[in-house]
């Protein structure tokens, strides 16, 4: 069955290798790029919109253009993500770079691009999704370890904020039709998100591709029971059946007591 489906963040990167695989189903794509007002263009069969993911009025206004062209509209994956250009040292590179090193300003585009940005599309699409009684909401997280690692700031606690709200609304719209997952590659990727200096051998990275068949089958009527997970794009297997897939690559969204556990700081006796 075809789809609309809006996937920010969708002409690059993990973003592009999600659109790709979603095309070649036959679903219709709308790609969300960064600048400009949020209009359609046509590119190869392939619609793009520019638009601001951090801006509420162009989210709106996304979601509007997708509805005014198709319909419908009937998922979102939420994959725009922002980082510093580096996120292990300072310029001088002695030390791992520190929370305030980091600018107002470069804490904001990245705070508003990772967590706002998710937030103002999903309350732009949520309640569409919810009137017709089906959907899909994905975001696109990232590790535990990187949230709670040195030097991560803001780009981990931005992505443990969206971890949260996938957990959150997941709980909100059960029983609507409407389920919302969390995917991550399952470590560093080959994108522009790492720069080139920043690794020797690049075949080293995740392959982009691994996120195809996971989005494949998110958006599939295979996955309508399945809600408030996140899943590993590195750990879902081709050739493995669905409940193998969900067992060996999924856990609940948010952080299990074990998680929690391990990330936790002992406290200094006073």
């Amino acid at each position: 069955m075809k789809r609309v489906v809006i996937v920010t963040g969708g002409t690059a990167g993990l973003g592009r290798a999600m659109v790709e695989a979603l095309l070649a189903d036959g679903h219709h794509v709308v790609a969300v790029g960064r600048s400009g007002p949020g209009e359609l263009r046509e590119t190869n069969g392939l619609l793009i919109a520019r638009g601001d993911v951090g801006d509420a009025a162009a989210c709106d206004a996304i979601v509007a253009n997708t509805l005014a062209h198709f319909g419908t509209v009937d998922a979102l994956v939420n994959n725009a993500g922002m980082n510093l250009p580096t996120a292990l040292n300072t310029a001088d590179g002695t030390r791992p770079r520190r929370f305030y090193d980091v600018s107002i300003e470069q804490w904001q585009s990245i705070w508003t691009t990772n967590t706002a940005g998710p937030f103002f599309m999903a309350r732009a699409v949520a309640p569409r999704l919810v009137a017709q009684g089906w959907g899909r909401i994905v975001n696109h997280v990232t590790n535990y370890r990187t949230m709670a690692r040195g030097g991560e700031h803001p780009y981990g606690p931005s992505k443990a904020a969206l971890e949260s709200m996938t957990t959150i609304w997941g709980k909100d719209l059960a029983g609507t039709g409407v389920t919302v997952n969390a995917i991550l590659p399952g470590g560093a990727a080959d994108t522009r998100m790492i720069a080139k200096e920043a690794v020797g051998d690049r075949s080293k990275l995740i392959p982009p591709s691994v996120m195809a068949p996971l989005i494949r089958f998110l958006l599939s009527d295979a996955s309508n029971d399945v809600s408030g997970r996140r899943f590993i794009g590195a750990l879902w297997k081709p050739d493995a059946s669905i409940q193998e897939n969900i067992t060996a690559s999924s856990t609940v969204s948010g952080w299990p007591e074990s998680v929690a556990t391990a990330v936790a700081v002992p406290r200094t006796p006073r």
